[in-house]
């Protein structure tokens, strides 16, 4: 074991190199900047390709041309420049061109500010681009995490040629922890990309075109069948998410990254004083884990979702609870972390008034 104590962004740039990324494509943004700066000097020293690009939208559209070269390729931003990549994204999942992006969640509205948020959900769950199309999307809850999935992404994102996104916030961005470096990540097998990368004139290889334009809407409603088809299949294959003390609850918690941590601190005291609560804390965002919720124990009562937003992920819960359970909310706005006696105070209302 060779643990070495990393800060959350560097972890990405990290794992990205571990990943065999071989192409960074990235615009200065906070909190995300470690990310690039660590980047721009060890990518050069293994001689692959970083450039810091004039705006998020010419890098992710370096992130198109460089994934339909073959490349395994990564950009990095923040809420606001995650936004501006929007159309870019739509284009990837058009063209079934794999990439990774890591957005490093701020607060918003707008440039809002640079404080931990998760009020990016709909953003990465329902994208911002048009038509229908879909990333997957990871949110691990502490530095290993985030370790590993960086590394995970990229082979899946190879294996389904699909976008992958890892959602952190700030404050996972900017924490430090200590981190397993020699964790070795299980490998996918990883279909030829000879058969579809633009990867040079070969006369004895069919002509190969990276591209998402359908003039023809029959060629285009196939087109799309066969994007949802491989939706159904990722659905079917990649929830991923971790339960904790559902045997016995009466309350469970849903919620993830930074606010899953704070939930488990409130859960421990909360135990402790007889109350009998859970969590489930989905890892993949889409696909939602909706597996998690089909056999809740019968002593469950109510449903709480907790999250660094005005409430997002909460239209998710409701869809996966079907009207079973009532679901409660709870979140903090703008970049304002809760502590955990917050969250407990929550549940002891709802408990004690029901």
């Amino acid at each position: 074991m060779s643990k070495v104590l990393l800060k959350g962004n560097e972890a990405v740039a990290l794992a990205a190199l571990k990943g065999g990324c071989d192409a960074f494509f990235g615009y200065p943004i906070t909190p995300q900047n470690e990310i690039p700066e660590y980047l721009s000097k060890y990518m050069k020293e293994q001689g692959k390709v970083f450039l810091q690009a004039e705006s998020e939208i010419a890098a992710i559209n370096m992130v198109y041309g460089a994934s339909g070269a073959g490349a395994r390729v990564m950009t990095s931003s923040s809420s606001p420049g995650i936004a501006l990549k929007q159309e870019g994204i739509s284009y990837l999942c058009g063209a079934n061109l794999p990439c990774v992006i890591v957005n490093v969640m701020r607060g918003g509205p707008g440039l809002g500010g640079i404080q931990p948020s998760q009020a990016d959900y709909y953003q990465i769950t329902r994208g911002g681009g048009n038509g229908d199309y879909r990333v997957i999307s990871y949110a691990p809850y502490n530095i290993q995490e985030l370790y590993e999935f960086v590394q995970m992404a990229f082979d899946v994102a190879d294996y389904y040629r699909n976008p992958v996104m890892i959602a952190i916030d700030g404050l996972l961005g900017q924490m430090m922890e200590p981190v397993d470096t020699s964790v070795e990540i299980k490998k996918r097998e990883i279909p030829d990309k000879e058969t579809w990368a633009t990867t040079g004139y070969n006369p004895t290889n069919k002509r190969r075109i990276i591209n998402s334009l359908y003039l023809d809407p029959q060629e285009l409603e196939k087109h799309n069948q066969r994007l949802i088809e491989k939706y159904n299949q990722i659905q079917e294959n990649e929830q991923m998410y971790e339960t904790y003390f559902l045997e016995d609850s009466e309350v469970i918690i849903v919620a993830y990254g930074t606010m899953a941590r704070i939930a488990l601190s409130s859960i421990a005291t909360l135990r402790e004083k007889g109350y009998r609560v859970g969590l489930i804390r989905p890892i993949t965002l889409w696909p939602y884990p909706l597996k998690a919720f089909e056999n809740l124990p019968t002593s469950a009562k109510y449903i709480l979702c907790a999250e660094l937003s005005a409430g997002q992920m909460i239209d998710d819960v409701k869809i996966a609870i079907n009207g079973r359970l009532p679901v409660y909310f709870f979140g903090r706005q703008g970049g304002m972390v809760p502590d955990p006696e917050e969250i407990s105070a929550v549940v002891k209302k709802i408990m004690e008034e029901k």
